[in-house]
């Protein structure tokens, strides 16, 4: 990707990071709306630090009136100045400029910081609330990006940039008025420069935002491709793909740092449009307030006190423009954000529930992508009580069905019914309260044993936490710990392992008490042993619930009451153990290539 800096972006590539997001970027409309209902939460606050502002402005502008007045009076010949009372004046109009200017401070750090926690809340309220299909398809790196990058991009912006330009704008509006006041021909002199800063920053703003986008996309996507590639390091050595995960990781790198030197440059050239500006304000003023002074339009104290009040404008200038600039990288990261905002739930009627048990898919196309199905046409009745095995080679769809009947996704054309009731049409807190799904990756949180199994049920005793580890072969090494349940567990505790990790997942599903279960591999971290030893513990934990069991280890089959075949999308084979064996079909081959 070859560019010459400083003259244009980097190229658009197809593959470039701005594709890379799965997750959306939220609308202008979205952030307007989101800012508007942020302003609103803390619009008492808010009105405070203008008022606050307001009387440190005003304070800070009585020097420049009182120096105007007396440069005015020696002109005029006055040889009784009153220096003590100008004095006096002074000494009050700066304290009071002191205190307020002090207050400015701490109730606009206090107001960045209260808007900061609501947007941190926020994000996090409406990420872990965000349907499991859309978690499951975005991936790590661009969710990874936004939790830490954008976070940190915004701390500053909501700690500073907001108060801060808000202060700006009050700042410069009531020098501006002070002008038009005391010399309304010096507040005109001042629009000299209007005409630079608005051509250098609609130059700027124009490339900007899309400038900052880029960059924060790219980010992403080198977090993305970083994260998987550790993530599947395993993968990647054993099929021998470490150069082309680096040469993937460098690109992403290159298309990163493109975008950040860009933006870099349109920075060299704003910065020096706003030092121009602020020297055509202060030239302007000198200069016209010269000559009118000569004409005898104004006299010599009121160009004192404009030029002083000029002097005075340079600061807010620079203040609204260096934090309008900070928040057009604030914008792109609360964009990315409040994003998360516009995903629609899966569920479409807050009021359906299942009128019964039993389990059903009808017709069933899924496809992970676009007129590309995995299943093709599947139907499979599962009974209340049940239990179901799904067995079939690796890519088959196995894994894929199970979360279509868990309602991890919806499918592209036929129904998933929970008591007659489509899954997809479902509110996902209501789906969870019946059905639950356990895959092969389990995550133990910071904090104690008890704290990471009540996470299932807030409301359980420790007789029940005791019961619900005993279910699954777990009470053994946990009464070992020095502390029981109250033993910290995970990063900073006690590293367990990753079958002790299965097993507290395992002992969270029994206390959730859902009447259907679909377990993908939930044991497979379990030597072939001792998983035998859970398996027979689980069932009966697991007694007269329905069970979706979707297992490589066929025994998990041979105790099922009815296996599925699954092959190419389809189910190609349904019965119990001893008539698929009987049929010798695909089963049966299965059954003795595995069992000798």
């Amino acid at each position: 990707m070859k560019q010459r800096l400083g003259v244009a972006p980097p190229a658009y590539d197809p593959s470039a990071p701005e594709n890379v997001t799965t997750l959306p970027v939220g609308s202008p409309a979205t952030v307007r709306s989101y800012v508007r209902e942020l302003l609103r939460r803390h619009r008492k606050a808010f009105a405070v630090l203008m008022a606050v502002n307001a009387v440190a402005v005003i304070a800070s502008m009585a020097g420049p009136q009182i120096l105007g007045t007396l440069v005015n009076d020696l002109s005029e010949g006055e040889r009784d100045l009153h220096l003590g009372r100008a004095v006096a004046l002074f000494a009050v109009a700066l304290a009071i400029q002191s205190v307020f200017v002090w207050q400015v401070r701490l109730r606009g750090s206090m107001l960045g910081e209260r808007m900061l926690a609501d947007l941190r809340e926020d994000f996090l309220v409406r990420s872990v609330g965000l349907p499991p299909s859309v978690l499951e398809r975005a991936g790590t790196g661009d969710l990874l990006s936004r939790i830490t990058t954008d976070i940190d991009r915004l701390a500053e912006a909501m700690r500073q940039a907001v108060p801060q330009l808000s202060i700006g704008v009050v700042w410069a509006g009531l020098l501006l008025s002070a002008m038009a006041v005391t010399a309304p021909p010096l507040a005109l002199s001042v629009l000299i420069a209007l005409p630079v800063l608005l051509i250098g920053c609609r130059w700027y703003f124009r490339r900007a935002p899309h400038a900052y986008r880029a960059e924060a996309a790219g980010y992403a996507a080198v977090a993305a491709a970083l994260a998987e590639t550790v993530d599947a390091g395993g993968t990647v050595e054993a099929h021998r793909l470490g150069d082309r995960r680096v040469a993937l990781s460098e690109r992403r790198i290159s298309e990163w740092t493109a975008w950040e030197r860009y933006t870099l440059w349109l920075r060299t050239i704003i910065f020096p449009t706003i030092n121009i500006t602020n020297l055509l304000v202060l030239g302007s003023v000198v200069l016209l307030g010269g000559v009118f002074v000569l004409q005898g339009w104004i006299g010599v104290g009121e160009l004192t006190t404009g030029a002083l009040l000029a002097q005075m404008l340079i600061d807010p200038i620079g203040l609204i423009l260096r934090w309008y600039d900070e928040l057009q990288v604030a914008q792109v990261s609360l964009a990315r954000l409040v994003g998360v905002r516009e995903i629609e739930p899966d569920a479409g009627d807050g009021e359906l529930s299942p009128d019964g048990r039993d389990v059903r898919a009808a017709r069933v196309r899924f496809g992970y992508h676009p007129d590309v199905d995995v299943l093709h046409g599947v139907t499979l009745q599962v009974p209340p009580g049940t239990r179901v095995a799904l067995v079939g080679p690796s890519g088959a769809g196995k894994s894929t069905l199970g979360r279509l009947l868990a309602g991890i996704y919806g499918p592209r054309k036929g129904e998933v019914t929970l008591g007659g009731t489509a899954l997809a049409a479902m509110p996902a807190e209501e789906v969870r309260r019946h059905v639950a799904l356990v895959n092969q990756e389990h995550h133990v949180f910071v904090g104690t044993l008890r704290d990471n199994l009540l996470l299932a049920r807030t409301d359980a005793t420790d007789a029940e936490l005791w019961a619900a580890l005993g279910g699954v072969d777990a009470d053994t090494w946990a009464r070992e710990l020095s502390t029981g349940l109250d033993s910290e567990i995970g990063s900073g505790g006690l590293v367990v392992t990753p079958a002790q990790a299965q097993q507290i997942a395992l002992a969270r599903l029994v206390l959730a008490d859902p009447h259907t279960l679909v377990l993908d591999e939930a044991t497979s971290l379990l030597d072939p042993r001792a998983a035998r030893h859970l398996e027979r513990s689980l069932a009966q934990v697991l007694e007269g619930r329905t069970v979706v069991a979707i297992a490589h280890r066929l025994h998990t089959a041979h105790d099922a009451d009815v296996i599925a075949v699954v092959e190419d999308g389809r189910i190609s084979e349904l019965g119990s153990h001893d008539a698929l064996v009987a049929a010798d079909g695909p089963y049966a081959a299965l059954w003795r290539s595995w069992h000798g």
